[in-house]
């Protein structure tokens, strides 16, 4: 069995929005790190815009499932981090830039 490539893992989060501002976790500079070991361990580390954010466990949790159902992986890891606390100017899509009026 092959395991998918952190670029493969990346497009599947990229659906995944912050419900709060409808804006991807990808685009917006969320994810920070993506590993996978050739058993098949991947592992995301991600942070949110706020620790106060009220969805936090829910992102947490499709970035879980999400990458879960991927062939070739056997286990995920989801490591929260707040260092470096995100910053809206190390998004990663001019779109999301634009959508709140960052340049």
């Amino acid at each position: 069995m092959t395991v998918p490539s952190k670029e493969q893992i990346i497009e599947v989060l990229k659906p995944i929005h912050d419900p709060e501002i409808r804006i991807g976790i990808v685009d917006l500079g969320l994810i920070y790190d993506v590993d996978i070991n050739d058993d098949g361990v991947a592992r995301i580390k991600m942070t949110l815009t706020t620790p106060a954010c009220p969805y936090g466990e829910m992102l947490l949790a499709m970035v879980h499932r999400e990458v879960e159902q991927m062939e070739g992986v056997s286990k995920v890891e989801v490591v929260l981090v707040w260092d470096p606390p995100w910053d809206p100017k190390e998004m990663c899509s001019d779109y999301a830039k634009d959508m709140l009026g960052i340049w």
